[in-house]
């Protein structure tokens, strides 16, 4: 079968009614484009006929896919299974639920084609509960704050990539959240259009307040990996010298105190935190060059880095 031009890879989960209709919008714009085309729907766990309804369009259509996870593993894990099956050099992201515009997808192409390697949709406005769309803007703002990267929607599902942007990333957890921030820190070119947002038409909302809290989690995951992936030492040598060095002077007052005074007996609670703090100290630098060394004897393979080669 002739490789395509163009994946478009779709979560779903209990989506019976939107899938059919969201197919032949999809449909409406790729046909106007003329790429070599598929589209992957994921069925992360339904129990309803979304399978059985997306079995039914593959059967009409060779050119959509159907990848059926045994339970329900969650939005990162639906789109690795996407990215890990998908064949085309530009690959497009959205959710099932019908919100996300087909129309749209012309535009992210273009914005491809114009060289980024990343396009991420911008829901400026948004048709969704006050109690999806607050939690949302504070992370965001928040992830912005504490990575530097500079896209306001960083959740939004509706997204373009170039095909090299896939294969460096691996989701799983809540991580499908930051994904521009991982993609930015392999110094990939990213950027955002502003894409118009529907509201739900079929189904429920599958967010929970569950999920915030592991996307804080996540959170502090990402700026781990986006920061000290590569030098684990910095991160956590940092953090080891800064308490070393407060036990240290701790332990130089004490001395100094114990010299002059004599006696030290109301000042033991202020020793022992000084040891302790020292102990913890020694044990963070140790852990970051524990680190270092495992990074450092593993056989790195940085193809995937390399965004020209002449010869």
């Amino acid at each position: 079968m002739q490789k395509p031009t163009l994946s478009i890879i779709i979560p779903a989960k209990n989506e019976e009614e939107s899938i059919v209709p969201l197919y032949y919008e999809i449909m409406t714009y790729v046909k106007k484009l003329k790429y070599s085309y598929e589209i992957i729907f994921i069925d992360d766990g339904s129990d309803d006929k979304t399978f059985e309804t997306i079995l039914s369009l593959h059967k009409k259509d060779q050119n959509v896919k159907v990848i059926r996870h045994r339970g329900n593993f969650g939005k990162s894990i639906a789109l690795q299974s996407g990215f890990d099956h998908c064949r085309g050099d530009i690959v497009i992201t959205m959710d099932a639920d019908l919100q996300d515009n087909p129309k749209e997808i012309p535009n992210f192409i273009e914005k491809i084609n114009e060289g980024y390697d990343l396009v991420s949709g911008w829901k400026k406005k948004r048709y969704d509960p006050m109690s999806k769309i607050i939690p949302s803007k504070l992370g965001n703002w928040l992830t912005r704050k504490l990575t530097g990267v500079k896209i306001h929607d960083l959740n939004c599902g509706f997204k373009a990539y170039k095909r090299p942007v896939i294969k460096g990333i691996r989701l799983y957890g809540e991580l499908y959240k930051f994904i521009p921030v991982l993609v930015a820190h392999q110094n990939f070119k990213i950027t955002e259009i502003t894409i118009s947002h529907r509201p739900r038409k079929y189904g429920k909302s599958k967010f929970g307040v569950g999920r915030n809290i592991k996307g804080v989690l996540d959170m502090l995951t990402v700026v781990f990996l986006a920061g000290y992936v590569r030098r684990p030492s910095h991160f956590f040598g940092t953090i080891g010298i800064a308490l070393f060095t407060f036990g240290f002077v701790i332990g130089l007052y004490i001395t100094c105190l114990r010299i002059t005074t004599g006696s030290i007996q109301y000042r033991q609670p202020l020793l022992f935190l000084g040891i302790l703090t020292m102990v913890i100290g020694i044990q963070l630098i140790t852990t970051g060059l524990l680190a270092e060394m495992i990074i450092f004897f593993q056989k790195n393979d940085y193809t995937d880095l390399i965004s020209e080669k002449i010869e």
